[in-house]
């Protein structure tokens, strides 16, 4: 019999619906479970905007060490912000607010104003960690350091090239445009800024944006970490998820990618739900699912080898219970780099879209008979 899973991430908003915010906001935020979402952008507003500002009229280190230490422990929560919202819009009326969040909040984090909508929904979700994702891990050995330097350096330096032109092939012209301009517009700004007060343009926004970076780039190698070359277009396959952790308190149950990736619009609260009904199909699949972790942690435990302790931290699903051994096993089988044949890839695609249409065109046995 297949253990059961006992999920102790958040399935609740900590912000009551019924409370000072939700009469203020009815009818305007799209759903009252995201009202943690308002919550951060008041609370935002009234501590980092002021002291950013000051920081440029009047800098002084006692000020700014501590400002680098509130704007780095909100960085994770905030990006699950803006990821939660680019998926789910924060806001049904006055939908001029949901670009408050990609333009005047993140950046202060690290994020230029809209490349991350264009990364991620635009590009990320359609092609799912495969060849054609800028983002994808399938070609590095990824339990090495050398190999994520490259993946992170690459990305810190091409993507304002690699990501517009990404798009205006696929027709997103669009996302293209405000993927290129929010890089352009952000890096003038800042530069704008080093004139003004180098120091504070320093702490406010170079270090969160090269931190920004690095941790994006982390967090995607570890959800990414374990592919299975023979499925590597499956979710299931391609991604990990990791439960009960502190992470998923903070951070909006992020580290449910496996569910993220099979319905990118799921609402955060209902993932642990989601697994908890489908666990039988994530077993079947052989997914993997680690515990008390999280991306971040994962992709260190690849770099420094520490395999037994990854071990430690699997889920197991099924009825079949693995030994430690079994276990790295299967792990280390899903690190190693994937590359197949474009030109075979696109002759199957072309194979799949035929039968498609010839199923389409096929009537049914009651249809032959009419």
């Amino acid at each position: 019999m297949a253990p059961t899973l006992e999920l102790r991430d958040p399935e609740v908003c900590p912000v009551p619906p019924n409370g000072f915010l939700g009469r203020m906001f009815d009818g305007i935020v799209s759903d009252k479970r995201d009202l943690v979402f308002v919550r951060f952008v008041l609370t935002i507003m009234l501590t980092v905007w002021p002291l950013a500002v000051l920081q440029f009229v009047w800098f002084k280190w006692w000020i700014a060490i501590p400002y680098a230490i509130m704007v780095g422990r909100w960085n994770g929560p905030v990006t699950l912000m803006l990821h939660n919202t680019s998926h789910r819009p924060l806001f049904k009326r006055m939908r001029w607010m949901n670009d408050i969040i990609p333009t005047v909040i993140t950046p202060f984090f690290g994020n230029t104003p809209y490349t991350y909508y264009s990364h991620h929904v635009g590009m990320h979700h359609p092609e799912n960690n495969l060849e054609d994702d800028l983002s994808s891990t399938m070609k590095y050995q990824r339990d090495s350091f050398l190999g994520f330097l490259h993946y992170y350096l690459r990305f810190m330096t091409l993507t304002i090239f690699e990501l517009p032109s990404y798009l205006f092939k696929k027709k997103r012209t669009r996302l293209a445009w405000r993927a290129f301009l929010g890089e352009v517009f952000f890096f003038a700004f800042v530069a704008a800024m080093v004139r003004i007060e180098w120091r504070a343009a320093l702490v406010v926004f170079i270090v969160p944006y090269a931190m920004m970076r690095f941790g994006m780039m982390a967090g995607n190698w570890g959800q990414h970490a374990f592919v299975d070359a023979a499925r590597p277009e499956s979710p299931y396959a391609n991604s990990i998820t990791c439960i009960n952790s502190p992470y998923n308190a903070s951070c909006f149950n992020d580290g449910y990618h496996i569910g993220h990736h099979l319905v990118a619009s799921t609402h955060w609260t209902e993932y642990p739900g989601e697994l908890r009904k489908n666990q039988a199909k994530y077993a079947k699949e052989d997914a993997i699912v680690f515990a008390g972790t999280d991306f971040f942690v994962v992709s260190f435990a690849l770099w420094f080898g520490r395999y037994q302790w990854l071990a430690k931290k699997y889920v197991q699903l099924g009825e079949d219970v693995l030994t430690q051994e079994q276990i790295i096993t299967k792990l280390k089988s899903r690190l190693t780099p994937i590359v197949r044949d474009r030109a075979v890839l696109a002759a199957q695609r072309e194979a799949a879209r035929k039968a498609r249409r010839l199923e389409a065109a096929t009537p049914t046995g009651d249809e032959a008979a009419a």
